[in-house]
């Protein structure tokens, strides 16, 4: 009977252990689930960016930054916005930002802006012209923005400018965020009629060969005139000399 009280000694050491790990996984409360993600923050996105200077100054200039912020946590359209470099706004005909008035600043960046959440997917084959922020600002102008492109490219177009969405910041609903490399500049602020960043081609000069052609002809045409006068100032007096015989034989 001890024998058997020794083997089962073990046994029983077994599972009292097993009982008191069980009891003390059970008792530890369990993870807490993950809280909701914070209010998105368009500067904040940009700042990790790490080349956006500019743009986050003239969206803190003019308030349009905190427009965005609210916005994206009120909205359920999302917004897509697209954010040129330091080197873009550098490449940028010098003066060009400090002649705009405050409203035309205000404008520019909100023509950077559409008031819809849009993938990459969604710019290859969205209906053309695509609204922005700025439209409708205008009597009569648009504001609106042209997308092109095939596979994994997409290339946008103001009318003045086009260029290429290089990289995605965020791409995740509510707010898209695409990084370009040229400020895009609206035709309706930018267009013939306005100020063009763009230095104005040189005027062309009149041909000197048709110049030339027409002095020439002026010149040719001086000693025409004056041998005609000439001719007809000897016959005249050929005349005369004839009348003045013929009187002296007559007396």
């Amino acid at each position: 009977m001890a024998t058997i009280h020794l083997t089962l000694a073990p046994l029983l050491l077994l599972i009292l252990t097993a009982v008191f790990l069980s009891t003390e996984i059970s008792a530890q409360p369990a993870a807490p689930a993950p809280g909701p993600a914070g209010p998105i923050n368009i500067t904040a996105i940009l700042e990790k960016g790490g080349q956006f200077v500019t743009f986050i100054r003239l969206l803190n200039t003019t308030q349009i930054g905190s427009q965005i912020n609210i916005q994206l946590n009120s909205s359920s359209e999302g917004m897509t916005v697209l954010a040129p470099t330091d080197n873009a706004f550098q490449n940028l005909k010098p003066g060009t930002l400090n002649k705009l008035s405050p409203d035309d600043q205000v404008k520019l960046i909100l023509y950077h802006v559409s008031p819809k959440f849009y993938t990459l997917e969604d710019l290859l084959s969205v209906s053309n012209p695509v609204r922005t922020q700025a439209s409708g600002r205008d009597v009569g102008g648009v504001y609106g923005l042209n997308f092109t492109g095939q596979g994994n490219q997409v290339n946008v177009s103001t009318g003045i400018v086009e260029t290429r969405l290089s990289t995605s910041l965020r791409q995740e609903r509510p707010l898209a965020v695409y990084v370009v490399d040229m400020v895009l500049l609206p035709e309706e602020m930018f267009g013939e009629r306005k100020a063009s960043p763009v230095a104005p081609a040189p005027k062309k000069s009149k041909s000197p060969d048709v110049s030339d052609d027409s002095d020439s002809s002026k010149k040719a045409a001086a000693p025409t005139e004056k041998s005609g006068s000439g001719e007809m100032k000897s016959g005249l007096g050929f005349g005369l000399g004839l009348v003045v015989l013929s009187l002296k034989f007559l007396f």
